[in-house]
Parts: C-alpha cells; sequence; structure tokens
C-alpha cells in the first residue's frame, strides 16, 4: 500500500529552531503533521520526500498571538475604523463618510477612536454624533475598547436603562448622558442592542483567517469568549475554513456551566479547545479608568472576588486570565493568587495576567515567584507613550516593563489585543525590540528585548500556556510542523531593519496554509 502521508524537506536556508541546544539548522525533515528531523538526519528519515528550495529564506515556528479578540477584529475590517484621527472633527468626517452605506433601520458600527489623541483636546458627545448620524443608531468603541461612543438614537434604544455596576455613564452638567459609557456600562449596552450575529461574526471571520495566516499565525488565544467565539470557531472547523488552533478563553461568569458539565481546561481537539477563564480586575489607560495606588479607576472586581473566581477555577480545572492595567489592579490580582496558592499549584495550572502594564517596583518580582505569567503586547508600549506620559506621569518606569519582567524570571507571552492593535505578530516582535513604532527613539529603552526574548515570547511560552511545551513552539524532531518562511533571517540583520522582513508563507501541521512554494525571487 503506498502511504499519503506528506513528507517535505526544506532545504537551502536557515531554520531558526528556538531550541537553546541546537538553535539553528540548515534544512528541516518533515513527515505528516510532524518534525522528523533537521539535517543530518533528513537524508534517510524520509523516503521520496518533496524537496523545498528556501532560497536563503528564514524558517521559524509559527506565531502565536496570545490574546486578541478574533472575530470582534475580524468584524472591525468591516467597520468605520477612527484609529490615527487627530481631532473630533477628523472623527466626525470619517463617520459621517461611512453613514450613507448604512441601511435604514441598521446600525452603524465602528471603534478606534481616543480622545487623549485630539487636538484641541475635547471629549465625544452625543450631539456632535447627531450632526453627522441624524437617525441612524451610531456605536462607536474606543481604541482600548472600555468607552462607547452613542448617538441619541442609539442612546434611546437604552430607555434610560444606562447604569451597571462596575460601569460608568459620562453625565454632564445638568446631570444628562453625554453620549459615552464606560466599561460594565459600555459591555451591557453593547451586549443588548450591538451584539453582532453568529453569521455575521463567522462570515467576518473567514476573512480574518487568511489575514492572520498571511502574516504567520499558527495559533491564537481568543479572548472572545464572551461574545460566543467557540461557537465561531466550531462553524470554521466543520466548513474546512479553520487553518489556525485556538486556545479559547470563557468568561468567568460561565464557569459553573462548565464545571457542571465537567468541561476542564484542554477539551477540545487539535484545531480548537476550552482553555481559561476571563475576567477584569479594572480598566484602562486610555479610558483612565485604570486602578491605580493613587486612589483613580475603577473596579470591576475585587482582590476577594478574584481569589473566589481562582479557587472555584481550581475545583473546575481551569485556570484564569485577569485583566489588570493599574498598579493597583495588579498588585490585587496579584494578591489573590498568592492567598489562592494553595488550591491550585498542586494542579499545576497555569494562570495569567492580561497587559499589567503598570507595576509597583515590589510588585514586579511577584510575577515569577508565584508563578503567574503576564501576557502582554509588546506593541502597546510604543502606541501608548504619549498617553502613558501624561496620565501617568512620574509612573512610566513601571509601565511596560518587559525587560525587567523577563529578566526578573517570568514568563512572557506576546500577543497583539487586536483589535486594539493590529493582529501581526512580526509588528509585535519589532515592537518589543526598538520599543518604537516611529521616527522617534525608543521609549524607555531599558525595557528593550533582545531578539531572542522576543521571539519566545511569540512562539515558545505561548505554547506552554497551552500545556504545549512538549509539541508546540519549537522546530525539533516530534513537534508540530507549524511553521513561518520569512524572505530572511533576521538576526542577521541590525534591530532597525527588523520591519523590513516579510512572511513569505505558513504551514500548520506540514500543510501549507498560505502561499505554498515555489517562490520567486527572495
Amino acid at each position: 500500500m503506498t502511504s499519503t502521508v506528506p513528507r517535505v524537506i526544506l532545504e537551502n536556508g536557515v531554520v531558526r529552531t528556538m531550541e537553546p541546544t541546537l538553535p539553528v539548522v540548515r534544512a528541516l525533515a518533515i513527515a505528516g503533521d510532524r518534525i522528523a528531523g533537521g539535517i543530518g538526519t533528513h537524508e534517510t528519515a524520509l523516503a521520496s520526500p518533496d524537496r523545498v528550495d528556501l532560497g536563503g529564506r528564514c524558517v521559524l515556528p509559527g506565531f502565536n498571538d496570545s490574546h486578541v479578540h478574533f472575530p470582534t477584529w475580524a468584524l472591525a475590517q468591516r467597520q468605520v475604523r477612527l484609529e490615527g484621527t487627530t481631532s473630533l472633527d477628523e472623527a466626525l468626517q470619517r463617520v459621517a463618510a461611512a453613514t450613507s452605506d448604512v441601511e435604514p433601520g441598521r446600525w452603524l458600527r465602528g471603534m478606534g477612536w481616543r480622545s487623549g489623541d485630539w487636538s484641541p483636546p475635547t471629549e465625544p458627545t452625543k450631539e456632535a454624533l447627531d450632526r453627522v448620524t441624524g437617525d441612524t443608531p451610531t456605536a462607536l468603541m474606543a481604541r482600548d475598547y472600555h468607552s462607547l461612543w452613542l448617538n441619541s438614537a442609539a442612546l434611546a434604544r437604552a430607555n434610560g436603562d444606562l447604569e451597571v455596576d462596575g460601569g460608568v455613564v459620562v453625565r454632564d452638567e445638568r446631570g444628562e448622558p453625554t453620549g459615552v459609557l464606560r466599561e460594565e456600562c459600555a459591555w451591557r449596552f453593547r451586549d443588548t442592542h450591538v451584539r453582532p450575529t453568529e453569521d455575521e461574526m463567522v462570515d467576518a471571520s473567514r476573512g480574518g483567517v487568511r489575514i492572520a495566516i498571511s502574516r504567520g499565525v499558527t495559533a491564537v488565544h481568543d479572548t472572545d469568549g464572551w461574545l460566543g467565539a467557540l461557537g465561531v470557531w466550531q462553524r470554521l472547523r466543520e466548513e474546512g475554513q479553520l487553518k489556525l488552533r485556538v486556545w479559547q478563553s470563557i468568561p468567568a461568569d460561565l464557569m459553573d456551566e462548565l464545571a457542571d458539565l465537567r468541561i476542564r481546561s484542554g477539551f477540545g481537539d487539535d484545531l480548537v479547545r476550552i482553555g481559561y477563564l476571563k475576567t477584569f480586575m479594572d480598566g484602562t489607560l486610555g479610558s483612565q479608568t485604570a486602578r491605580m495606588l493613587d486612589g483613580t479607576g475603577v473596579e470591576i472586581t475585587s482582590r476577594d472576588q478574584l481569589a473566589q473566581i481562582i479557587r472555584r477555577g481550581a475545583q473546575a480545572g481551569l485556570p484564569v486570565a485577569v485583566h489588570a492595567i493599574g498598579d493597583l489592579a495588579n498588585r490585587e490580582a496579584l494578591d489573590a493568587f498568592e492567598v489562592t496558592r494553595p488550591d491550585w499549584l498542586r494542579l499545576g495550572l497555569r494562570h495569567r495576567i492580561e497587559h499589567a502594564q503598570v507595576l509597583a517596583p515590589e510588585d514586579l518580582p511577584r510575577f515569577a515567584e508565584l508563578g503567574i505569567a503576564a501576557s502582554v503586547q509588546f506593541s502597546h508600549a510604543p502606541s501608548d507613550r504619549d498617553l502613558a506620559d501624561r496620565f501617568w506621569a512620574g509612573k512610566t518606569a513601571g509601565a511596560y516593563a518587559y525587560r525587567s519582567l523577563r529578566d526578573s524570571g517570568a514568563l512572557l507571552a506576546n500577543g497583539s489585543d487586536a483589535p486594539i492593535e493590529e493582529l501581526d505578530p512580526w509588528v509585535g516582535v519589532c515592537a518589543g525590540v526598538l520599543r518604537t513604532i516611529d521616527e522617534r527613539g525608543p521609549w524607555h529603552p531599558e525595557q528593550r528585548l533582545t531578539l531572542d526574548q522576543a521571539l519566545e515570547a511569540t512562539t515558545v511560552n505561548p505554547a506552554w500556556l497551552t500545556r504545549d511545551e512538549e509539541r508546540r513552539g519549537k522546530l525539533i524532531p516530534g513537534y508540530l510542523a507549524d511553521l513561518v518562511v520569512l524572505d530572511g533571517d533576521p538576526y542577521d540583520l541590525e534591530p532597525e531593519q527588523l520591519p523590513q522582513v516579510n512572511v513569505v508563507a505558513t504551514m500548520l501541521g506540514g500543510r501549507w496554509t498560505h502561499n505554498p512554494p515555489p517562490w520567486k525571487g527572495r
């Protein structure tokens, strides 16, 4: 019987394995969905393999995005985008241009505004939106996804029911809503009135997957569990359109349902698995709702409430990922993990703090001491630098402290937080190394990472968080053949040249998902 297992040798290039004991090989043998060996073994490992001439290109383990709101990001590709607007008038011009395309009775959705970037300084209002949207209900999420800007037609849908614990209804001097909701108030309005259908999410995510794999992505940690993303992924898998691996978050509010069904972390198959519980301690920098030691910010979950979630999660076999931005929010999250350590340490649960954006000096080493991963976004540091300098003046030595966390022994996992930043892991790697995304010099250059460290956080460490450290994240025998081909070896370049590197092709489990060879030129 003739075997149909695909056999491939990638040769005539450089393969960066991300395995310290054998960091570089000149060829890679693949049998089926696994790495069969490197140079010196591939000659006899495979029978009649296909040979792929890399032409001097570089092969790395496939990129992981450790924090992405995938269906939300995919939908955002079709919405009015307000990133980069430098004034209220510019934002309104973009909204006005999109209004004419909205069918009567349908919502105008958008995202990406950040009033802290606007000059002259001003805050959004329903009256400003009304001037360009009229009766078209309009909901515009802020760039940080923690504030929602509504027009009068949209506000009318709530019939005055806007207040929620853990949220803020911004009001004018007369006590009337301005049209901006923050935190839980924004999220409840969104979920009640503007929630997309599953069909809309599936349709958008088909295109989103194509974009992601074109950027070298082979796995994501999806944080849109609250939106029902698990159903989206299952439908894509059934259609044969799912070409990356998914570690799915589940809202902590649904923990009891999972426990009743005896569904533990890791349940699923090779493409889609239940991963972790997601909850929030506080708000964000951009919305000025991050919970700080100076007493400012919004508390969404208290330390004691988080401890209860962690304990109940441990009983159900589910690790916890908690959003914490401010220094007080991070301290209290670490406190909760510390006090519950007897409940979860023996179970080997791999907990994480999402963002960890500003830390008090005494709290920074606690990540490594407690064994809590820092799930961070390298792109946030240069993107947020101006707001951080303004809102956290005098505290930025402990902000986005990726090198300090890494040097303390903490495990870093890099994500995009798309659609807050763009889903593009290589851009994130460059941001981690350079600490700048424009012509300015690096912001807090002492926090720059080496290329090795940035790639480790984008390939090896995310696989550890999903308990895949012995089968993904490296290009060594027995591991899954999830890989990305780059047009050059980034290790041969000066750091400032890294943004010039491009993704050529992507492979998942031994099969090309993006741009299969042969390739022209270099």
